[in-house]
């Protein structure tokens, strides 16, 4: 499956005031994304809230999520 998904990533200069949720699966590991939806689905770290935002319409963002669910992004694939 192939995602053409990434629109751009902003300049940390550039602001965008969310809401974001944070996934209840994160641990304190600090690993995690946050995402925010509206005309977009905007995914970002969680750890650089004012770095680079990857941006998806919901077409491509529920591409994703079925990838996701169906394996096609595991470790073996």
């Amino acid at each position: 499956m192939r995602i053409s998904g990434l629109r751009r990533s902003r300049p940390s200069d550039e602001v965008y005031s969310g809401p974001w949720i944070k996934s209840s699966y994160s641990g304190y590991s600090g690993e995690c994304v946050e995402i925010s939806a509206g005309d977009m689905i905007r995914v970002r770290d969680s750890k650089h809230t004012r770095g680079a935002i990857l941006s998806f319409t919901q077409a491509e963002w529920n591409a994703f999520v079925s990838g996701v669910r169906n394996g096609e992004f595991g470790r073996n694939s």
